[in-house]
């Protein structure tokens, strides 16, 4: 179940990845469609947070290639792919007593070199992020003393200081409330629409992924099950496949988008 897309400006092709001995993806192929809000979907170890790792260059493929712009990524100085593409993953441990505002700092150090140091433009973007995702008020405080959610969005916040035009966010909402997980989502979507940013967001919670992505990408099993538009994605038939829900799919009265009404277990889940 496949939708033709734009051309990509990240790309996996005949992807490989590997643990150890342990293969978790195989052939696999996807084109992350430019100026989008992707979303990944699947159930869990699936491979989504494995591939968001081969597309960031944190994870290097078996076989096959990641291609930025049309260039393997491997081609890339370290500094010069930082300035293109920022990564989120799932779990970051800070350094030992860093403040907030020192680990949002870190999010510009693509942007300095010998030649170029910290400038009022740095102190600006930190200062944008740490709003953004409203940790001002914790400049001060020590990283390893706040609390699950304010450390998800102090992490946030120096990917949002990176300035990279693709940015790659795994599992964003864990350890917030509802209300936090809205204005994640919220800022996604403004960093999309607003600033053009290509976005692609792992994500569990069904309903939240058909309303805010632009382009959705299934997984099972390490293989992509299903991508395009939310509306040509989700079905009945493949959420009791993919997450074995029976359900029904119905329209979102707000934003008119799909709405999955879970209705019971098929009672098949796999290990």
């Amino acid at each position: 179940m496949n939708q033709e897309s734009e051309w990509p400006l990240l790309s996996g092709k005949s992807l490989t990845l590997s643990y150890g001995a342990r293969p978790i993806v195989q052939d696999l192929s996807v084109s992350i469609p430019e100026g989008k809000l992707t979303v990944v979907i699947g159930p869990n170890a699936c491979g989504k947070s494995t591939l968001l790792r081969a597309l960031s260059r944190l994870l290097s493929p078996e076989h096959g290639q990641v291609l930025m712009q049309g260039r393997d990524v491997s081609q890339y100085s370290a500094r010069a792919f930082a300035r293109l593409l920022g990564m989120l993953p799932q779990s970051s441990r800070a350094p030992a007593g860093i403040c907030v505002a020192d680990l949002v700092a870190r999010g510009r150090f693509p942007h300095q070199s010998l030649f170029r140091q910290w400038r009022e433009e740095d102190d600006r973007a930190v200062a944008e992020a740490m709003v953004a995702t409203g940790v001002s008020g914790l400049a001060d405080a020590v990283v390893d003393e706040l609390s699950g959610g304010q450390r998800q969005r102090v992490w946030l916040a120096m990917l949002l200081a990176q300035q990279t035009p693709v940015m790659l966010l795994d599992e964003p909402t864990t350890w917030l409330d509802i209300a936090h997980q809205l204005e994640v989502l919220e800022l996604c979507r403004r960093l999309n629409r607003n600033e053009g940013r290509t976005l692609v967001v792992v994500l569990h919670d069904l309903n939240q992924a058909a309303r805010y992505a632009d382009h959705l990408i299934v997984m099972k099993a390490g293989r992509i099950v299903g991508s395009g538009s939310p509306e040509f994605v989700m079905t009945e038939a493949l959420v009791e496949d993919v997450f074995h829900i029976r359900s029904r799919i119905l329209s979102d009265p707000v934003t008119g988008r799909p709405w999955i009404l879970p209705l019971a277990s098929t009672g098949h889940m796999e290990d």
